[in-house]
């Protein structure tokens, strides 16, 4: 009879322990989503994320094309625009030095992987203005005649870095 005395209080004592657990469990949880949050919110995304396999051709592209002018996300231009512009040695008028292997390739598949396919009807753009999918992101915007990439610095204050989710502020809320 004893034994079975004894057992009692420790089944007390566990039935105690249980929501103190689970509130500990709570507080933890809580705690770290807070971090999660703090972390995730502390520097937001500058340009879609670029698997590790793409990340030197990315690193070439901008070398290569922001020390001229503003890099655009390839996604703005369909691959076969990027073919061309790769293939091209008069690059929109101006005689440029194009691209050799294996830096070419390695451009070549971060452009390939990054771009948007071209619709079946749709004709290859040569410009940012006549691609569909700038047009799309841009539907408010009246452009500057002549538009040039320098442009874009008007509304992406962080073009220059490759960052053109952040806008000024007169254009930050017009979505």
């Amino acid at each position: 009879m004893l034994p079975a005395l004894k057992s009692k209080p420790h089944r007390q004592k566990s039935k105690r322990s249980t929501p103190i657990l689970l509130l500990l469990i709570l507080a933890w949880s809580i705690a770290a989503a807070w971090i999660l949050a703090m972390a995730t919110h502390a520097q937001p995304a500058t340009t879609d994320a670029v698997p590790q396999r793409y990340q030197l051709g990315q690193e070439l592209y901008l070398e290569n094309c922001a020390t001229c002018h503003i890099a655009i996300p390839p996604a703005v231009l369909p691959v076969q625009t990027w073919q061309r512009l790769l293939q091209d040695t008069q690059h929109y008028g101006v005689q440029i030095k194009p691209l050799v292997d294996p830096p070419r390739i390695l451009v070549w598949n971060y452009l390939r992987f990054s771009s948007r396919p071209l619709n079946q009807d749709e004709e290859i753009p040569y410009r940012i203005t006549d691609s569909r999918y700038f047009k799309a992101l841009h539907p408010k915007v009246k452009l500057p005649k002549p538009t040039q990439l320098s442009s874009c610095i008007t509304c992406h204050p962080n073009a220059n870095a490759f960052n053109f989710r952040s806008l000024t502020p007169e254009w930050e809320n017009s979505q």
